[in-house]
């Protein structure tokens, strides 16, 4: 590439007070956020792929906080405080979301969502659970039925070989891909610079500056970083144990006469579907090979795919034979305990990371934490 201008290095190049690493939902949300507060601040977010490459643009278009299973569980783990905690968290940054992009620009579709369960206990049992996780809820919603039993519509809304059927009418379904666009036009707006096809191998530090290390040669400055790289943090920072999972999604050909509308969990969230317009959008399963997901490679694996179908064929009402259009994978990024993390790592580096798949509702409000922790 030849050396930089005088140009270049008074622009696109010249000293940050903050280099953001990572282009996707955490990274933006952090700059817009930083803005918010300063809007003198000089920051760059620098991202390797040409869009952003990692769950962002990648994930199944659902804006949404917690299905009963998954909430119970993540109740199990950590407890209750820090589960009705996590659900705080992505509920407000969904409703964050609306208040810097309009819904209809991201196709936000408040259809509500589903739950379908197999073998999980008696109506008796189901209602129990309901209305427990319904009192612990009423506080961050201000809805008294956050969740309820919905299992007589279970083949009206096109599904089949499901017992019971759980409702939550505060979830929806977005379009990622312009989520993702419009905020980074806000951010561009308000000044942000954004590299892309630029990768971090390193860097150097002081008591007041980070040196970045790149691909290119040239290196960039900045008096804080901000790590925002989720599943693929290992290369920089080993010592986060921040653990890749790959997430993989088909999406079917149009169905004539598709009743199937709305967004679905299953399975403690491992399944995720919903319709986009006449199609059937469904990723997930890692659950079924938790290995070989564990990794930070897009191509998916055929098993994976031949599950995800099956799953369809099964549990979908079709007129006709489902047949595959598409399939991609996103990487996610889980920390041992499911909870986010946002972390100083040294005087001028924090790392904001970690989502554990529900980065679409967590980034907004973990961007503010990071605010915080800089304290600029």
């Amino acid at each position: 590439m030849g050396l930089l201008s005088f140009w270049e290095k008074e622009t696109y190049y010249a000293d940050n007070d903050i280099v953001i690493i990572g282009g996707g939902l955490m990274g933006i949300w952090t700059a817009i956020e930083l803005k918010e507060r300063n809007p003198s601040l000089k920051i760059t977010i620098v991202e390797r792929h040409i869009s952003p490459l990692g769950a962002s643009t990648r994930n199944a278009g659902f804006a949404c906080f917690g299905s009963l299973t998954e909430l119970l569980s993540d109740e199990a783990k950590m407890g209750t405080d820090a589960m009705l905690h996590i659900a705080g968290m992505r509920y407000k940054g969904i409703q964050k979301i609306k208040q810097f992009v309009t819904e209809q620009s991201i196709d936000f579709d408040p259809c509500g969502g589903y739950e379908p369960l197999v073998n999980y206990g008696s109506s008796d049992v189901l209602n129990d659970k309901i209305q427990y996780l319904n009192q612990l809820l009423l506080p961050l919603t201000g809805v008294d039925q956050t969740f309820s039993n919905a299992t007589n519509r279970i083949a009206a809304i096109g599904l089949k070989n499901f017992d019971q059927l759980v409702y939550n009418p505060l979830e929806a379904g977005i379009h990622s891909g312009k989520l993702v666009n419009g905020l980074t036009s806000i951010a561009l707006h308000k000044g942000v610079r954004l590299l892309n096809g630029i990768n971090i191998e390193g860097w150097t530090e002081n008591n007041h500056s980070v040196e970045l290390i790149t691909n290119q040669p040239f290196q960039l400055k900045a008096n804080k970083v901000v790590i925002c790289t989720n599943g693929f943090t290992e290369s920089l920072v080993p010592e986060l144990k921040i653990e890749p999972a790959r997430g993989q999604i088909i999406l079917t050909k149009p169905i004539s006469n598709l009743i199937t509308k709305g967004t679905f969990h299953f399975d403690e969230g491992f399944y995720y579907w919903r319709n986009v317009g006449n199609r059937i959008l469904l990723g997930g399963a890692r659950n079924s090979d938790f290995d070989n997901e564990r990794t930070t490679n897009f191509d998916g694996s055929n098993r994976i795919e031949n599950i995800l179908t099956e799953f369809i064929n099964t549990h979908v009402i079709l007129n006709e034979p489902v047949e595959i259009e598409q399939s991609w994978s996103g990487i996610m990024g889980f920390t041992t305990d499911k909870l986010p993390l946002c972390k100083s790592i040294s005087t001028n580096i924090v790392a904001a990371i970690a989502c554990n798949g529900m980065g679409v509702a967590l980034t907004p409000i973990i961007a503010e934490k990071v605010a915080t922790t800089l304290a600029i």
